[in-house]
């Protein structure tokens, strides 16, 4: 496709342009729209329409508003005597609204849909002439659309379509009543047209019609109103577009088992990500909800009946509202235990065992994002209460359920109860994923992922998430993964990431690094450098292009890992660390001025009121959670880094500074022990503890 013209003028209205704004990809659809969105057809496109059985058409009637209608004829009703001409040997019905909008100079948009092939192609153009049995039009723009969302069907005429068919009984209403709310509802696709008066603008403003697809059920009817989840596509936003100018739409569904044909035309309100229902829908990316005025249905319309071929794989990835409500009732409850049934247990290494968790009410489990962790309670053998603990999720937001994969610490009270004692069908007690160490497969910018040990598992959680994003989406954010393990009996998901690495066709790239290899490995090795992860390695293997840099694992590997990043000059604004552990990440921020001061008090009594302890406390000291832990007290805690909110406490008296800065949600009387110290002007705190 050749370079486009820059002095060819932008073939997208203001409404359309707004949206790509919002959609970070104004820039990248601007140039191809340039290239592809064409004043007339190609020559494929003339042949196309040739061949369709049905064709697609939008229009708006005297009141503004758009209407969508089908017209149906054996393939080579549509012809193109020259690649800005399209000549259509048919009419609808007569109380289809099309039959009055038809009018020379009118607005028209058409879609070519061949749903045995998932093909389409998109007109806008302007009626050129009417006559006896059909029409012409004259073409403003051409272009394609991607497959995505389509069922096959397979089409048989059951009549003649020689002589048309304008005898079929019609019923007007502006009420939905169940039959036809029940015929919406198990809908798998419906199509859309909207319009923008082209009095304005008419090469770029007129009327858009395209098609809508998605499970049995993608459409929520309530009354006489819709709620339609838009996916991912090709960001002209089209309909969208005209919906922000212009809000209203034409719908149409398909009885293909009767020929009846459902005409709606109404309001439309546009729905962002962050709207509840939106969020909650699998595959969502906005929404939109439209409000019936007028409806039509006309019975045994369309000469031509379908039987059902194969389901959308983008269709099959994507929710429907009965799971959505279903969702909406587990993001309610994310903030309250939930039992979980231990499904599976592999073994990812010599050290690492992974435990697949399903909720043992088989309801959805809330939405998160990859490299967040659970919260889990249990009761190893021999103690008589409860501790908490926090495990990254190594399962993508993708997977049904969870997965956490944790290390064996022979003096880790929770490891050794998980690895010793949990089995297939045991339950655990499970809090919703939470945390900050998070990725967007959404982002273009290359992403590095640095785990050392068994700080690998948000890795895995990343690099899944990625892979599922571009199969619904067709972006693939890169990604160059370094996996840092003592030797290959250590290293956990290789060959999770080596197949990761294949589904990407190489986007994403895998380095395993060893740092001390047993004598046996070295002959038939399956790792790519040995020793450590260093500043020469980085800067031999990376372009140290403008990426984000993840980087996870235990304390004294993220110092060193941050410390070789910064000395090949990335900046600390790009890199996001979690460690696991109590020790924070020393970091050197990028303006020296920015360094934080944290005004611990000098010298400080710390009071465990319901304990009747008392230590003295000086600037330096331990936290108030070592603090606590040294007197034998044991309070929750999971993530000691204010991340989780296990280890909230109620403060009676004093103040408190935070050497790391919290995120967990607090309430107004209370203090994360984990990242607290006194604060400097307090002479005693006390604590509810």
């Amino acid at each position: 496709m050749p370079d486009p013209d820059p002095t060819t003028p932008s073939p997208f209205h203001e409404g359309e342009k707004t949206l790509q704004v919002r959609a970070g990809k104004r820039e990248a659809i601007e140039a191809f729209g340039r290239r592809a969105i064409r004043p007339f057809m190609p020559d494929q496109h003339r042949s196309f329409f040739a061949t369709l059985p049905f064709l697609v058409v939008g229009s708006m009637d005297d009141g503004g508003r758009p209407w969508a209608s089908i017209l149906a004829r054996r393939p080579g009703f549509v012809q193109s005597p020259s690649n800005t001409r399209l000549d259509v040997k048919a009419m609808p019905v007569k109380d289809d609204p099309l039959a009055k909008n038809l009018k020379t100079g009118a607005a028209i948009g058409i879609l070519g849909i061949d749903l045995g092939t998932r093909r389409r192609n998109r007109m806008n153009a302007r009626v050129a002439s009417v006559k006896s049995g059909s029409f012409s039009l004259e073409v403003d723009q051409s272009f394609g659309n991607c497959p995505q969302y389509i069922q096959t069907r397979d089409i048989d005429f059951v009549r003649d379509t020689a002589m048309g068919h304008d005898s079929a009984p019609t019923e007007r209403f502006d009420t939905l009543d169940n039959t036809k709310r029940a015929w919406i509802g198990q809908a798998d696709m419906f199509f859309v047209a909207s319009g923008v008066h082209p009095s304005d603008d008419p090469a770029r403003q007129g009327v858009d019609v395209s098609h809508r697809g998605g499970r049995a059920g993608f459409v929520k009817v309530e009354g006489n109103t819709l709620t339609i989840p838009d996916y991912s596509g090709n960001y002209l936003f089209n309909t969208l577009g005209n919906f922000l100018i212009n809000p209203k739409a034409g719908l149409t569904f398909i009885d293909f088992s009767t020929g009846d044909v459902l005409s709606l035309t109404g309001t439309v309100e546009l729905l962002g990500e962050d709207d509840p229902e939106i969020s909650a829908f699998r595959g969502a990316e906005r929404g939109w909800r439209f409000t019936l005025a007028h409806g039509v249905q006309m019975f045994d319309a369309l000469p031509l009946r379908a039987r059902f071929g194969e389901w959308s794989p983008g269709s099959l990835l994507a929710g429907d509202w009965a799971e959505t409500a279903k969702q909406l009732k587990a993001e309610a409850e994310r903030d309250i235990w939930r039992r979980f049934v231990v499904s599976r247990i592999v073994d990812e290494s010599s050290v690492i065992r992974s435990f697949y968790l399903e909720p043992e009410d088989a309801t959805p489990v809330p939405n998160f994002e990859p490299g967040q962790f659970l919260t889990v309670r249990a009761t190893p053998r021999g103690m008589h209460e409860a501790i908490l603990r926090t495990y990254t999720v190594s399962s993508a937001p993708s997977d049904s359920g969870y997965r956490i994969s944790i290390k064996h610490e022979l003096d880790g009270q929770m490891s050794n109860h998980l690895h010793t004692g949990l089995k297939v069908g045991d339950t655990i007690d499970v809090k919703a994923p939470k945390g900050n160490f998070t990725l967007d497969p959404a982002e273009t910018r290359p992403a590095v992922l640095i785990g050392g040990g068994v700080g690998i598992t948000p890795m895995i959680s990343m690099a899944r998430q990625v892979v599922h994003h571009a199969t619904r989406t067709r972006h693939l954010r890169p990604m160059t993964i370094y996996h840092s393990a003592s030797n290959t009996m250590q290293r956990a998901f290789r060959d999770e990431f080596l197949v990761l690495s294949a589904q990407s066709d190489g986007a994403i790239q895998y380095h395993s690094l060893i740092s001390n290899p047993a004598r046996d490995e070295t002959r038939g090795q399956d790792f790519d450098h040995v020793g450590r992860v260093n500043a020469d390695m980085i800067r031999n293997t990376l372009l140290l292009e403008d990426c984000d840099y993840y980087i996870c694992g235990p304390a004294e590997f993220m110092q060193a890992t941050y410390s070789a990043l910064r000395s090949v000059g990335v900046c600390d604004q790009r890199i996001k660390a979690e460690a696991f552990g109590p020790a924070a990440l020393q970091r050197r921020p990028d303006d020296p001025a920015v360094l934080r001061q944290v005004d611990e008090a000098e010298t400080a009594v710390v009071r465990f009121a319901k304990s009747h302890v008392e230590q003295p406390w000086h600037a330096g000291d331990a936290s108030l959670l070592d603090t606590a832990e040294a007197h034998g007290l044991k309070p929750d805690f999971s993530c000691r880094n204010g991340v989780c909110g296990s280890c909230a406490t109620r403060k009676s008296a004093g103040e408190v500074v935070y050497r790391t800065p919290p995120t967990a949600e607090i309430g107004v009387d209370e203090i994360l022990l984990c990242c607290a110290v006194p604060a400097k002007g307090t002479e005693v705190l006390e604590l509810d503890l």
